[in-house]
């Protein structure tokens, strides 16, 4: 894993523990060391800058800072920041939604948290990234309550920690966890629509991994997480098959995580206190459970969150109300009326979420074609069907005399030789090789193509025969070093308008012919167009 990327993980922590303001200060600082601009520095800086506006509230600053981190994705080519990137906008926007009407656009976020997802079947190589890109998404859809969404991004972002590298930081329980505490959610949103089966059907599952994430917990953390995970299992069995047991277990397990500095109204601590009050009843203290209860809605924070504060709520009612006490019944028939109309929204948004996703993958399957019909399938560069795309781009209408072109024409030398003599197999590493070292050779925005054979092509836009002179010369010393094979190129130049590209090309193919008599291994430099 890369430096940035590590010490920008170090500075989430430092963040998330209390240090906002020191974090992006230090963020700040790193991202103007390249340029002294804010926004020419790496998208991980950035993902932390965004991260510490969060915590110190500044909710527009940080959604103005994602798209600063979406650019500097962008020059990275970087699909999970730019995941990243889209979630962490949407997440602030919905945030932001809740405490300004103005802002409130379910719409815009469903498609930030879309576009996240369908940006990752690009592929992230960094398990790091790609752990932090699924989570992302998953939160998002977890605020919105979409938890078939959610789960499956949970999934994959525990999943990412299977590598033999992946740091020891306590993320395999932490996704786990994760997974957990939303069926437990689910499950509370069951119960209050009248699904009891169902409900049952995902404690059972947020037991599963609450289990699994307590034998897995490791890392600086590793007791937070195993004590974390252990409430999530025993509350999963208050109305099952063990309220004993849990009326026992979820005390203990939040007493023990109040030691560690976990606050009592921390969501996932909020979570478990209707399950145990479950318990209790369940075990016949009918008194000690609506103390549990009545000192949970008592602790409620100031906004504690609708899913938390309807679970309180309605189980305190519903112990009162098998206490004899006729005074609920109104206010639990209200409760479980207004459950049933945001269970009915909930719905309308996953419909949303759906048919975004349906449409935005088939724009991706699409121009991944369309990306395959332009591309050369042994090297990866462009194949003649993408040059011809690209040349009639860049030779528009309006193209005029100003706009000069430079134009490489680039042959392998000897390639026949080592197709006879070491095989196919090898003719194409070569080939593999002499593109990888003109697409690294080239500058920011040029276009390499493989013609066919051993035939390679490069359009510098711009450049004169002296820029590109450099790029060619750039190549050939690339390719000289490559040690397992002694072969070389020979590089044509050419420049000339855009509109008169054609003679361009000309030109620089007769120029590396002219090079490969002279030997091979050298650029020449064709006609300039005036």
């Amino acid at each position: 894993m890369d430096d940035v990327t590590l010490r920008a993980l170090h500075l989430l922590e430092e963040a998330q523990a209390g240090a906002a303001a020191q974090v992006l200060a230090v963020a700040e600082s790193t991202l103007r060391e390249t340029t002294g601009d804010i926004c020419d520095g790496p998208a991980a800086m950035h993902f932390v800058r965004v991260v510490a506006l969060t915590r110190l509230g500044d909710l527009r600053a940080a959604v103005a800072a994602t798209d600063l981190m979406l650019a500097a994705a962008d020059r990275e080519r970087s699909a999970g920041w730019r995941s990243c990137a889209l979630s962490l906008r949407a997440t602030r926007r919905l945030r932001l939604g809740d405490l300004d009407l103005r802002e409130h656009d379910i719409s815009v976020v469903l498609r930030d948290l879309v576009a996240a997802e369908t940006t990752l079947l690009a592929g992230e190589t960094n398990p790091v990234i790609a752990g932090n890109a699924h989570t992302g998404i998953a939160i998002g859809y977890a605020q919105l309550r979409l938890y078939e969404l959610a789960a499956p991004q949970f999934q994959a972002a525990y999943e990412t920690t299977f590598p033999a590298s992946y740091p020891d930081n306590g993320n395999r329980a932490m996704w786990l966890c994760n997974l957990a505490e939303l069926n437990l959610m689910w499950a509370l949103e069951l119960y209050q629509v009248g699904q009891a089966a169902e409900a049952e059907k995902h404690l059972t599952v947020a037991e599963e991994n609450a289990v699994r994430a307590a034998a897995e917990a490791s890392g600086p953390k590793a007791e937070v997480w195993r004590h974390t995970a252990l409430l999530f299992a025993a509350s999963a069995r208050a109305d099952r098959r063990d309220p004993a047991g849990a009326a026992d277990e979820i005390p203990r397990h939040l007493a023990q995580l109040q030691a560690y500095g976990v606050s009592a109204q921390q969501p996932e601590l909020l979570l478990c206190r209707p399950f145990h009050a479950v318990a209790l009843n369940r075990c016949g203290q009918r008194e000690e459970a609506l103390r549990v209860i009545e000192a949970a809605v008592g602790d409620l924070p100031p906004d504690p969150g609708w899913l938390a504060s309807a679970a309180l709520h309605r189980t305190h009612a519903m112990l009162l109300a098998k206490n004899g006490s006729r005074d609920v019944g109104p206010g639990l028939t209200y409760g479980d009326t207004l459950a049933e109309l945001l269970w009915r929204q909930r719905h309308r948004w996953l419909h949303a979420a759906v048919t975004m996703q349906s449409y935005d993958l088939l724009r991706w399957q699409h121009e991944q074609a369309e990306r395959a019909a332009r591309t050369d399938p042994l090297t990866g560069v462009a194949n003649r069907r993408g040059l011809d795309t690209f040349l009639r781009n860049l030779a528009a209408p309006g193209a005029t005399d100003d706009h000069r072109v430079a134009v490489l024409a680039l042959d392998v030398d000897c390639f026949k030789r080592i197709n006879d003599s070491q095989g196919h197999a090898a003719g194409d590493e070569v080939l593999r090789a002499v593109a990888q070292a003109l697409t690294t050779s080239v500058r920011k925005g040029d276009f390499v193509a493989r013609l066919g054979g051993d035939e390679f092509v490069a359009i510098l836009p711009g450049a004169d025969c002296a820029a590109a002179e450099q790029v060619a010369l750039r190549a050939v010393a690339a390719v000289s070093g490559l040690t397992r094979w002694r072969t070389g190129v020979s590089v044509g130049v050419a420049s000339g308008a855009a509109h008169s590209l054609g003679m361009s090309l000309a030109d620089a193919d007769r120029a590396m012919y002219a090079a490969k008599r002279a030997g091979g291994n050298q650029v020449s430099r064709g006609h300039v167009a005036t």
